[in-house]
């Protein structure tokens, strides 16, 4: 066995581990490590083991292990385990080749307790100690027992495992070796450490030494009697006192930045402590006489004022919404607003209401003692509650009745500066070109806005985002007031009332605006001129000379160059002197100045009350005018106080009496005014360009727009209370327009020239449609069913013919222009739409009040249009009524019948105007030569004259009248015709046979032309008629006597007519024996036919 020398540390420590000694290889550790310090030990049993291995040195020597060479560890454990198990396969002995197997079994990933190579080592070799070797670590162990048993080769001896002894050895040392490769450097900074502590440990005792000593010398000073002591007591009251002094001044000195620490972070409770008990400080006596305190108590002063100030802005700030937090109290108009607050409920809430946080609060106010900060929180995040902490920092200041008193003389110009800001906001969102202002627009009627209109939108903006505004508003100040009634009823303040008074002043605001506002946008009489806020010019002078008007500024702030450099800088410098020394009221400044120059701007535009008007006036917008004022008068009654004196039963009455009073005169004034002007404009009875939006034929543009008044009137009649009056004033403008249209009738049927006979006015189509046989055959015709339609234009044309042959008939009793013809035409339209337009508004409705039998000015009956209608809103899906009592009915269903009766009396005009032109053309023709030397090519000059005025008709009364009406016109002309030729050929002078050609050519281009007008006609009667005179008088005494006139389809009358026509040109001959043959031969044949037709 080797020598096993005993190997001493640097630091005294033995080389022991886990109670064995390190191997003789002492001088290899010593090379590998240059620090020297110990492998490590237990520390426990050190001295008897140390004792025990030297005497193993002595007694025990291995040549062996003194020229054993030093292992090198292993790079990683599984080289190791094949170095060992490689090493100890070839060693016979059991137990090494246990000890090997298990380490190999270990190798396979078993778990071990170190991270490092080294600690995984020594686990192997001491567990293998454990299982082989246990008997060696024991304390009863004897080292030089074990090595004579190592030795002795007996069968109770050990020397069989000697090797096993030695392999074990060498593998300890190999893992002792590799725990000092992972951890000698901190064996290295251990070592350091330890000299520091021992350090540290000595200079503590010198330490305690020299206070030991010092001590003692104390009390033996202590112990020792001076009367000087008593002056330095003395001595050091005083510099207590000045310390004190010295102290306060220098809290004196840090409040300046506590302050405005505190008013940038808008904790002002805070902030009025911190000044507060400053100024409680440098008003003690002892700190009156210091001199350098005089620019810190005059800055106490004036901050004392500027804290003031700065929270009556930030109070305004959220009453008025300028804050960014107070962005959530309201809300902007959305498009689909008005189907939201489409309902009958009267609790309906406003369309963009958020909810009720005032109730929330108004729930958790406590005013019974005073308000404690929260820091946890933003307080500016919950507006009401950053109301309440501001009212509650001016009563702690003693400035709350100068806070109020400020309020209520601001109240106006800040309601105002709201308004106008909306007003701009609203006027951004949506530019004048959107708009489509109808007053660029000549001569135009403009009938209120409409939900498709773009100024519509304008204008529900407005009213939705101003009330929203509103009622935000009268929340804060509705908390304003129970907070200040609040801190009145704690703290026992009397005489407080006017501390409570500010609600009612802003309800009086309320009122003047909400009337401005409807006043505004429904009043159109005036200058417009100064409605727009321009002045009128002075004269039209030029050489005039005009004086400046002093009242009117050269030049504004606002118009000034915002991008200067040189105005930016002093902006800037201007602002930091602000911030220095009053903080927090640079940005209030900034709004202040930004607010002004909104409000100069606002008024280069405005209405008489200051704002810009967005959309043009007019009384039509009441419909859109009147729901959201009534919903917001509604919701304010829920925010009104118990103890304003404000009665919420009386809430709307200025608004009945601006709707009684104001609204319904001028909405009569209006109404007339716009009918009266659609029927007065020169282009009121011509074709309305746009027709085809409103009917399908052509209609007068009067009529159009006539109706288009009525029908917005119905439609704001359907969103205000139900009054007679209303219905009697449409019924009055109809009536009006039924006679304007009435007179442009018999202006276009009244003769150019009187006749001197009879006095007759009417050409003779109107005069017959009049009344009379004619009109009542036609009436008949209108309404006849196929069946009765031969019998009637048999009985009509008889008529006519008889009427004509009384009275001849003149040209100037024919409407032969085209423009009268289509004047009539679109007049007989345009009635049929009216009556048929005005007959669907027809709607009997129970409400009877009626304001025209009342005396004016009734507060009573007034009352109505708030309460009884305050949350009505028009569908805009439902169709449009005018309502009606039973008895407005009956006048209304008249003017309604006066309009078809009119409507029929142009058509019958019509009618019977084209049927007179046929026969005073056809009479010319009838009276012309038709004794001609040689046969005629060309048809009668008035024949085609006839077709020309007959297809210019036709064109007319086809492109203005629907099928039915231009049917009725043109059924029986050709019947008309055929029967006219036959009838009235006695009015032929002469005829010979190329005459009768001639007459014949004229029935063949007549009926050729018929037929483009009407279906299925034939001039047949007529043709057979001249057939019969080129057969001769022979020929028709012939076929009389053969038919015995039952089948020939003439009387008797026409058929002598015939004869004497045969004859007419013998008769009027210049040689009388041919007159007297002729007149022999006539009357022979005359006598014939009478004989022939006696019997039928």
């Amino acid at each position: 066995m080797s020598q096993l020398p005993l190997r001493q540390g640097q630091n005294g420590g033995n080389g022991y581990i886990n109670g064995y000694y390190s191997h003789d290889t002492s001088n290899h550790y010593d090379q590998d490590y240059n620090d020297g310090g110990p492998v490590g030990g237990e520390g426990a049993g050190a001295a008897w083991r140390e004792q025990r291995d030297v005497e193993f040195h002595d007694g025990a020597t291995s040549a062996e292990s003194d020229s054993q060479e030093p292992h090198t560890l292993p790079h990683s454990r599984g080289q190791d385990s094949e170095s060992v198990n490689g090493t100890w396969a070839e060693k016979p002995d059991i137990g090494g080749q246990a000890w090997a197997e298990q380490s190999r079994s270990r190798g396979d990933g078993t778990a071990r307790v170190g991270d490092g190579q080294g600690s995984r080592q020594i686990e192997d070799v001491l567990q293998h100690i454990q299982q082989d070797w246990n008997f060696m670590t024991r304390d009863d162990c004897v080292p030089v027992q074990v090595a004579l048993q190592l030795m002795d080769t007996s069968t109770l001896g050990r020397a069989d495992r000697y090797s096993d002894f030695q392999q074990t050895h060498q593998q300890l040392q190999k893992a002792l070796k590799a725990i000092v490769n992972e951890h000698h450097q901190g064996f290295n900074s251990s070592i350091g450490t330890f000299h520091k502590i021992q350090s540290s440990i000595q200079s503590s005792q010198n330490r305690v030494k020299s206070l030991k000593d010092s001590l003692t010398q104390a009390k033996a000073s202590l112990s020792t009697t001076k009367p000087e002591l008593q002056g330095l007591a003395t001595s050091s009251q005083k510099f207590d006192d000045i310390l004190q002094v010295l102290r306060q001044v220098e809290q004196l000195q840090l409040v300046p930045e506590k302050l405005d620490a505190r008013i940038s972070e808008k904790r002002f409770l805070t902030a009025v402590d911190v000044l507060q008990d400053a100024l409680r400080l440098i008003r003690r006596s002892e700190l009156e006489d210091i001199g350098a305190l005089t620019d810190l108590r005059v800055y106490f002063s004036s901050q004392e004022t500027s804290v003031t100030d700065i929270l009556i802005e930030e109070l305004h700030d959220h009453l008025y919404l300028k804050s960014p937090y107070c962005q959530d109290r309201w809300k902007p108009y959305a498009q689909d607003q008005n189907e939201a607050v489409e309902t009958d409920s009267p609790t309906a809430s406003l369309a963009n209401s958020w909810g009720r946080a005032l109730y929330n609060f108004l729930h958790k106010l406590n005013t019974t003692s005073p308000m404690t900060e929260d820091t946890s929180r933003n307080p500016e995040a919950d507006s009401f509650y950053y109301i309440q902490m501001i009212i509650e920092s001016l009563n702690k200041m003693g400035r709350l009745d100068i806070a109020v008193d400020r309020m209520e003389q601001r109240l106006p110009v800040e309601l105002f500066t709201v308004v106008d800001r909306t007003n701009n906001e609203v006027d951004h969102r949506h530019p004048s070109h959107v708009r489509g202002q109808a007053k660029t627009k000549k001569r135009f009627i403009d009938f209120g806005l409409t939900p498709t209109d773009g100024r519509s939108n304008v204008l529900l903006d407005l009213l939705w985002t101003m009330y929203s505004k509103f009622e935000a508003i009268a929340e804060g100040h509705r908390v304003v007031h129970d907070v200040v009634a609040g801190i009145i009823k704690r703290e026992g303040l009397r005489n407080a009332g006017s501390l409570t008074s500010g609600f009612k002043e802003l309800w009086k605001l309320y009122q003047s605006e909400m009337r401005s506002l409807l006043h505004d946008y429904l009043a159109t009489d005036g200058n417009i001129a100064y409605r727009s806020g321009h002045a009128p010019t002075s004269g039209a002078n030029m050489f005039q000379r005009n004086h400046r008007d002093r009242t009117k500024t050269m030049f504004k702030l606002s118009n000034l160059d915002k991008g200067s450099v040189d105005m930016n800088a002093e902006q800037e410098d201007l602002d930091h002197i602000l911030e220095s020394s009053v903080p927090g009221l640079v940005s209030k400044s900034k709004r202040r100045s930004g607010a002004n120059i909104d409000k100069i701007e606002s008024n280069q535009d405005g209405s008489a009350t200051g704002h810009k008007l967005l959309v043009d006036p007019s009384v039509f917008n009441m419909s859109l005018l009147l729901p959201p004022s009534l919903f917001f008068l509604q919701r304010l009654k829920d925010i009104v106080p118990p103890g304003s004196d404000i009665v919420i039963s009386t809430l709307t009455a200025f608004l009945d009496d601006f709707l009684v009073n104001v609204f319904q005169p001028q909405l009569d004034e209006t109404v007339t005014e716009l009918c009266t002007q659609s029927f007065i404009e020169l282009d009121a009875f011509q074709q309305d360009p746009q027709w085809p939006q409103y009917a399908r034929k052509p209609i007068f543009k009067g009529t159009s727009t006539f109706f288009s008044i009525i029908n917005a009137f119905c439609k704001m009649l359907d969103t205000i209370p139900y009054d007679q009056a209303f219905t009697q004033l449409i019924i009055a403008q109809m009536v009006t327009y039924y006679d304007k249209c009435c007179g442009w009738y018999k202006a276009l049927v009244t003769r150019a020239h009187i006749q001197a006979q009879g006095g007759i006015r009417l050409k003779t189509a109107a005069a017959l449609a009049e009344a009379g046989e004619v009109r009542d055959v036609i009436s008949k015709l209108w309404q006849a069913e196929a069946g009765e339609l031969h019998g009637l234009l048999d009985n009509e044309t008889a008529l006519l013919i008889m009427k004509a042959n009384e009275m001849p008939l003149e040209p100037y009793d024919i409407i032969s222009d085209r423009k009268s013809v289509a004047a009539l035409s679109l007049l007989y339209t345009s009635m049929q739409w009216l009556a048929s337009k005005l007959a669907r508004l027809r709607h009997i409705t129970d409400r009877a009040a009626d304001s025209s039998h009342q005396e004016a000015g009734r507060f009573g009956q007034s009352r109505r249009w708030t309460l009884l209608y305050a949350t009505r809103l028009r569908d805009s899906s439902l169709p449009v009524y005018l309502p009606m009592t039973p008895d407005t009915a009956v006048a209304f269903d008249g003017i309604v019948s006066s309009f078809q009766e009119l409507a029929m009396t142009v058509l019958f005009t019509l009618h019977i105007d084209i049927r007179c032109g046929i026969i005073h053309m056809i009479e010319r023709c009838l009276h012309g030569n038709y004794q001609l030397e040689q046969p005629a090519n060309d048809a009668d000059g008035n024949v085609l004259a006839l077709n020309a005025d007959l297809v210019s008709f036709d064109e007319n009364i086809t492109s203005y009248l629907r099928e039915r009406a231009r049917d009725f016109i043109t059924t029986g002309l050709g019947f008309l015709l055929d029967q006219l030729l036959v009838t009235n050929a006695s009015h032929i002078n002469t005829m010979n046979l190329n005459g009768c050609g001639r007459m014949q050519l004229n029935i063949l281009v007549l009926q050729q032309n018929l037929k483009n007008i009407e279906d299925d006609v034939a001039l047949a009667r007529s043709a057979q008629f001249f057939d019969f005179f080129t057969e001769g008088p022979d020929a028709i005494i012939a076929r009389a006597k053969e038919t015995g006139g039952k089948d020939l389809g003439f009387s008797y009358e026409e058929l002598k007519l015939l004869v004497e026509l045969c004859y007419s040109e013998g008769l009027k001959s210049s040689n009388r024996e041919v007159a007297t043959t002729a007149k022999r031969a006539l009357n022979d044949h005359l006598l014939a036919l009478s004989e022939h037709l006696w019997q039928t």
